[in-house]
């Protein structure tokens, strides 16, 4: 017999992998049509690869107007948690890709840590090198560009799955790097019965398998998901508690899943090997 509660949590992660899908199908006709654009204005344009739902989320959210980003609650809004968090340094975000993912030069056998210093506090992740290198690797070599610098994290969700996603530039839920990395360490031991437990952080997809870029999610408390999302770090306590004061103000569209009603920005992300 399922419960209520699991009844709701199914449908949840149902309506999660639809939205997957439209953004995937949104961003497949976007970039055909930028591509004949740029045909006709013979204008170089340099596209970047779909990625990211959300990885899991909802790679963003959901087209190219994620659920998170698109909407944007009113200052008078009553049910509006005050904001928890500063102003952003100054600075712009980056907006460059690249072609192919980075040579792979990460130590296997090295410790690296990755620091999210953000406008509600500092974040402070555990990698798993050893286990998910390529994505490590990955996010050595963007952390090293300034790639994460300025940027907002675009999507929280507080119903069904309980994350914090971030890593797009453009701020839209459909922004990447321009390369894709492999899936890894889809059985690690941490995942017990499809769930992602509080502290993980996880790579956002389309969908697809091997469809990983720069988005990625941390989860604040426990969340039921496919293990399809590459596990590749782990939130030290003092992050969680960062964590857990942004979930605490909400998102933007009071459904669940939307734009946080904080000002998370990430004003500069380190990874550092020891």
């Amino acid at each position: 017999m399922v419960s209520q509660e699991q009844r709701r949590r199914q449908l949840a992660r149902e309506k999660f992998l639809r939205q997957q899908q439209r953004r995937t199908d949104a961003r497949r006709k976007s970039r055909m049509r930028n591509s004949v654009i740029a045909s006709v204005l013979a204008v170089v344009v340099i596209g970047s690869v779909a990625l990211y739902t959300t990885g899991v989320l909802k790679g963003d959210d959901d087209t190219k107007q994620n659920a998170g980003s698109e909407v944007t609650p009113t200052q008078s809004a009553p049910s509006k948690a005050p904001d928890p968090c500063e102003k952003p340094a100054e600075g712009k975000v980056r907006t460059a890709t690249w072609k192919k993912e980075p040579e792979l030069t990460v130590d296997k056998s090295a410790k690296y840590t990755m620091k999210l210093a953000t406008t509600c506090g500092d974040i402070d992740i555990d990698l798993k090198a050893s286990a998910a290198p390529h994505t490590v690797n990955s996010f050595d070599f963007l952390a090293g560009k300034g790639y994460f610098d300025h940027s907002k994290c675009h999507r929280l969700t507080t119903n069904g799955i309980y994350v914090l996603q971030c890593g797009d530039p453009t701020g839209t839920g459909t922004g990447g790097p321009g390369y894709t990395i492999p899936d890894e360490n889809l059985k690690d031991k941490s995942l017990k019965d499809n769930v992602y437990p509080a502290g993980t952080v996880a790579m956002a997809n389309t969908g697809q398998k091997h469809s990983g870029g720069s988005q990625f999610f941390l989860v604040y408390q426990d969340s039921q998901l496919p293990p399809s999302y590459t596990p590749f770090g782990t939130v030290s306590d003092s992050g969680m508690k960062v964590l857990e004061k942004i979930a605490k103000a909400g998102e933007s569209t009071g459904a669940g899943d939307g734009a946080p009603n904080a000002t998370v920005v990430i004003d500069k992300a380190t990874v550092t090997k020891s």
